[in-house]
């Protein structure tokens, strides 16, 4: 599994770390096959489901808030995220060895790298310039939290902060459930 990365200390670097860690976990899934395969596969889903839910919850909102035409902007990047969660939970279903399996993981790994860099350069540096550091470290805090109750599967149509608060909690514990039992089979 995933850990966590903790060492940015404002909500841009913790998610920017995030984004390169993300990177890698692509490029062991598709270096490794069978049951290391499938390892590798669990930690990117969760740590992509996460996230997300993360920058729903947090930073999306302020964003929407702080940045010049930011409504269309985030617009923009849940259609994204919305996207990927459907690639996301085709492939769940999918053998992990199989053609098809990797030529979707590669649409994924590219919509998703896509993403990430549009964040990065559309919104994080914009925030970054805009909101002061105790602000950052707190929005830092605050998404370290909703990722640690957030679902570990992607769940499209959860795209808002209103959405994950409403209908996340239940997401999540649906899918610990879940990770608990498949990992006990």
């Amino acid at each position: 599994m995933a850990t966590m990365i903790n060492t940015g200390i404002d909500v841009v670097a913790f998610l920017k770390e995030q984004h390169e860690h993300i990177k890698q976990l692509f490029g062991a899934v598709t270096m490794s096959t069978g049951d290391e395969r499938e390892r590798e596969f669990i930690a990117l889903r969760r740590l992509l489901a996460v996230h997300e839910t993360a920058e729903e919850e947090i930073v999306h909102p302020a964003a929407r808030r702080a940045l010049p035409q930011g409504e269309s902007l985030i617009a923009a990047r849940l259609q994204e995220e919305n996207e990927a969660k459907t690639l996301l939970a085709q492939l769940e279903d999918l053998d992990i060895d199989s053609s098809e399996f990797s030529t979707k993981l590669t649409i994924l790994e590219r919509a998703v790298l896509a993403h990430a860099s549009a964040e990065e350069r559309l919104e994080f540096e914009q925030l970054a310039g805009m909101l002061d550091q105790k602000q950052l470290r707190h929005m830092r805090m605050a998404a370290e939290f909703a990722e640690k109750v957030a679902p570990t599967h992607p769940h499209a149509g959860l795209e808002s902060a209103t959405a994950n608060m409403l209908a996340g909690p239940f997401a999540a514990m649906m899918d610990r459930t879940r990770d608990l039992f498949t990992r006990k089979s």
